[in-house]
Formats: C-alpha cells, sequence, structure tokens
C-alpha cells in the first residue's frame, strides 16, 4: 500500500478510536467498581483518597453528559 492511501486511513483509524473513547461502556464501568473495591479491601475497608476523588469526577462527567442530552 502507497503512503497516499494509507495516511488517510491512519487518520480515519485515530478519528473512530478517539470517538470510541469519549463515553464508558458499561462494561468499563463494572470493571472500575472492581478495582475500587479491591483498593478498599487494600487500604484495609476505607477507600482511599484518589477513589474519591475519581469518583466525585465520574459524577460531574455524568452530570454534564445528561444536561447536554437534553
Amino acid at each position: 500500500m502507497n503512503a497516499k492511501k494509507l495516511i488517510p486511513l491512519l487518520v480515519c483509524a485515530a478519528a473512530l478510536s478517539v470517538a470510541a473513547c469519549e463515553r464508558k461502556g458499561p462494561m468499563e464501568k463494572a470493571g472500575e467498581k472492581v478495582d475500587h473495591a479491591a483498593d478498599t479491601i487494600k487500604n484495609g475497608g476505607s477507600e482511599p483518597t484518589s477513589d474519591k476523588l475519581q469518583d466525585e469526577a465520574d459524577k460531574a462527567r455524568d452530570k454534564v453528559d445528561d444536561a447536554t442530552r437534553k
């Protein structure tokens, strides 16, 4: 394949991968919950600060998504 055909193909692939990663799917959310639970267990039963901050960021992102869809 020559370079003139390969470059647009790579640009399209990169654009699609960025668009696909924009929103979290149900499996990704479930995986994050499992990760949070494992971190809590490792931390002696209390949720680590990093997980709390991530939870708040996720809630804010969800609110923005909900507001822009309406």
